[in-house]
């Protein structure tokens, strides 16, 4: 069963378990200090960042401003995420200062799905005047193209070119809008965009057509122009709907938080209340059914609850009176009453979502590279425009045919698939690992984890469930077990607690002893019904049999005969097939383990791993780590404890689970929830097919570019052909990197 009770929350206090995010005196991602205040990270979006240029363009403002510590840009939400030391109006002067470069920019709300839906229809009402202005200039065309209506009276073919012009301009000057206004804000800030070269290609095309109607010339290019914005709409709006089916997952994620909580006042009235107005130390009312609003800890009643949003563990959890529960899991069971631990904005739920969006709004080697051939290439597309135009002027052709090549190239040459190859493979692997129960924390985690080739696993936490557990308690008498829970229910003791889970599994009601005495290193006694109970060691419960172990509590009943309670840490329930299919991969497997020798063989036999090593120490692990790596290896480390924090840190990719010590967390790269060691075979195969994807992008943004610009260049390629090819690569790279949020990567390596 998935459990997440040994998390911890800096804001409450109680144990919630990744902290990458702090308010107060603490950064985002990087610590902070006292004299060194930041604030929350502040969220914008910015619907007018199309490509690797405006991305630049937005950083480097941000960067500009005084106190902005960082700024990162996400193409494919786009959104730009803002950590600033703590001031009054941050927000308002990033906005002020995106709006004098051209970019309106707007707060992040919670829920955006009415914007994106307006945008969405706006696109559509455009690309629906398009396509009907489209079909009719194209009836008109064919008409001249055909030569029907040359067999006619001259007046008769100009006639239908003015007739294709009264349905061309003023479709264009409607559709071509998102273009139009992108490109004059570009250039009002001083920049360019790459809405520029569009709204250039069009304008001229139209402008260019209507000159040679006047002119009673032939050339004419109002269906071009037309078909030219329908694709580019085409484009535009299943860009923006992939946008929205690979949305953040952080935002997702937000999305499940109960908006409104059933708040028991101290009159016994209930009242229903925003979940942002209630505070720690605040009880609320969960019905069966409900989600949990809030982080809490349970003051009355028990039930079942689905943790699978958080865990990754289809197996419900029961909680009963002291347990903790979190935000945006489900009350299968209930009524519950719980008392609030932290504020809305300090959640796990929120916790895990801001740590989502550090990972989706960071930019790893593969993101940078993007960027940086997007901004080289942006300047070249301007280049190449005029070149072309000149070219064919000096070769002495007119200026009819220099301009058509000229308009091609320009649309063509657009950078929009080489700025969206990496990130839509970054966002749309990020939500797939959530899924999954994987928090995925660093920039260039996943590059670095599709390059390993060796794996160390600590073993206690790691390929063991770290926390021990009652062996065989089924072989156990019922009416024994809930004796002893009588006992182990008043200690805090990781023994007794695995009795009373053992109970609480089998759906024993727990029954507290009055009166319980706990001995220092020896056990738990009390009185019953005139018997005295004991449970702890082999010697406190006069047990003189050889069975006895240090490794077992002992329940004894008064005169009766001592029951053994075999107590040890499980593996995984997993482990053994997954370490058989990491082998299989192939993958290069050890253990690294401060344990002692027959522990971590009798583990390293159970699952498989026939290199291992026991009795290491932290400095012995990192040792282990350089020396592979000396033999040219990439090293996954996957550790829990706080002694392997610095092997984690050492290796060239790191893993831990939730469980893990805070500092472990903060060392890995990603972090993975429930009780499944599963969750390794996912990151691994996601992250090698995200690099396959990514570079798949690449070369089909490079290849589109190799095989068009030149064609264009040569006259090969008319503005239509060039509208048609620029959207169909931006939507397959985008298309691509959806391939990887449902594809079979069971036996991939």
């Amino acid at each position: 069963m998935g459990e997440i009770v040994t998390l911890r929350s800096a804001a409450a206090g109680g144990e919630i378990g990744l902290e990458p995010h702090r308010t107060g005196n603490n950064t985002i991602g990087d610590a902070g200090s006292a004299s060194d205040p930041r604030q929350p990270m502040i969220v914008l979006v910015v619907p007018e960042m199309h490509c690797g240029g405006c991305m630049r363009k937005v950083e480097n403002a941000l960067l500009a401003l005084p106190g902005i510590v960082s700024a990162r840009t996400n193409l494919s939400a786009r959104r730009v995420a803002i950590e600033a030391r703590t001031g009054d109006g941050t927000a308002e002067r990033c906005m002020t200062a995106l709006a004098n470069i051209g970019f309106a920019a707007t707060l992040l709300s919670r829920d955006r799905a009415p914007e994106e839906g307006d945008r969405d229809r706006d696109y559509l009402k455009r690309l629906g005047v398009a396509g009907f202005a489209a079909m009719n200039v194209m009836l008109l065309s064919v008409a001249v193209w055909s030569g029907f209506a040359r067999d006619m009276p001259g007046s008769l073919q100009t006639l239908f070119h003015w007739l294709s012009a009264l349905i061309a301009v003023p479709a264009i000057a409607y559709a071509g809008q998102p273009f139009f206004a992108s490109a004059r804000s570009a250039l009002a800030s001083r920049r360019l965009n790459m809405d520029v070269p569009i709204s250039l290609g069009v304008i001229l095309t139209t402008a260019m057509s209507i000159h040679q109607t006047i002119r009673g010339s032939d050339q004419v290019y109002f269906d071009a122009a037309i078909s030219l914005l329908f694709f580019l709409l085409i484009g535009r709006a299943l860009d923006a709907r992939m946008r929205s089916r690979a949305s953040s997952a952080a935002e997702n994620l937000l999305g499940l938080r109960e908006v409104a909580a059933s708040v028991m006042r101290s009159d016994g009235t209930i009242e229903r209340v925003a979940t942002d107005t209630v505070i720690p130390g605040m009880r609320v009312l969960i019905a069966a059914g409900e989600r949990v609003p809030l982080d809490a800890r349970i003051v009355r009643g028990n039930g079942d609850l689905d943790e699978s949003l958080l865990t990754g563990e289809s197996r419900p959890r029961h909680v009963t009176i002291g347990d903790p529960i979190y935000s945006g899991t489900i009350a299968l069971t209930g009524p519950i009453v719980a008392e609030a631990t932290a504020v809305a904005e300090n959640t796990l739920i929120a916790e895990i979502a801001r740590l989502m969006q550090t990972a989706e709004q960071a930019r790893g080697r593969y993101v940078r590279l993007a960027d940086r051939a997007a901004q080289l290439y942006a300047p070249v597309v301007h280049l190449l425009g005029f070149g072309t135009f000149v070219g064919w002027m000096l070769s002495g052709y007119g200026w009819e045919p220099a301009l058509t090549s000229a308009i091609a190239v320009l649309i063509i040459t657009c950078p929009c698939a080489l700025a969206l190859a990496v990130p839509a493979v970054q966002v749309v692997a990020t939500s797939r690992l959530f899924r999954s129960g994987i928090v995925l924390k660093a920039a260039d985690g996943l590059e670095r984890l599709a390059e390993v080739d060796t794996i160390l696993f600590d073993k206690t936490g790691t390929l063991t469930m770290g926390k021990p557990q009652l062996i065989d308690a089924a072989r156990i008498p019922q009416s024994i077990l809930m004796r002893a829970c009588g006992l182990a229910g008043q200690s805090g003791h990781p023994y007794a607690k695995a009795i009373v889970n053992a109970a609480r599994q089998q759906g024993l009601a727990i029954v507290a002893l009055a009166g319980v005495e706990e001995v220092a290193g020896a056990g738990l006694r009390a009185w019953h019904d005139g018997q005295e109970l004991r449970l702890g060691s082999a010697q406190f419960c006069d047990v003189i049999d050889a069975r006895a172990s240090e490794q077992a509590l002992w329940f004894r009943d008064g005169e009766n005969a001592p029951v053994p309670f075999p107590v040890g840490d499980l593996l995984r329930t997993d482990a053994k097939e997954v370490v058989a299919k990491l082998a299989r991969w192939p993958y290069r497997l050890e253990i690294l383990s401060g344990d002692r020798s027959g522990d971590v063989a009798e583990i390293a036999a159970a699952v498989g791993i026939a290199c291992w090593r026991a009795d290491v120490r932290p400095a012995e692990k990192i040792a282990r780590i350089h020396q592979l790596s000396g033999e040219g290896r990439k090293i996954l480390m996957v550790g829990d404890g706080l002694n392997d924090a610095p092997a984690l840190a050492a290796g060239h990719a790191a893993l831990s689970p939730s469980s893990a010590a805070d500092i472990s967390q903060q060392a890995a790269d990603a972090v993975f929830q429930g009780d499944r060691l599963g969750a390794v075979l996912e990151i691994l195969a996601v992250a090698k097919a995200a690099r396959r994807r990514s570079l798949e992008n690449f070369a089909i943004a490079i290849g589109y570019n190799v095989l068009f610009v030149p064609l264009a260049m040569a006259g090969m390629v008319t503005p239509l052909i060039a509208a048609i090819a620029m959207s169909a690569s931006s939507i397959a790279v985008t298309a691509n990197a959806l391939r990887l949020s449902h594809q079979n990567l069971e036996d991939q390596p």
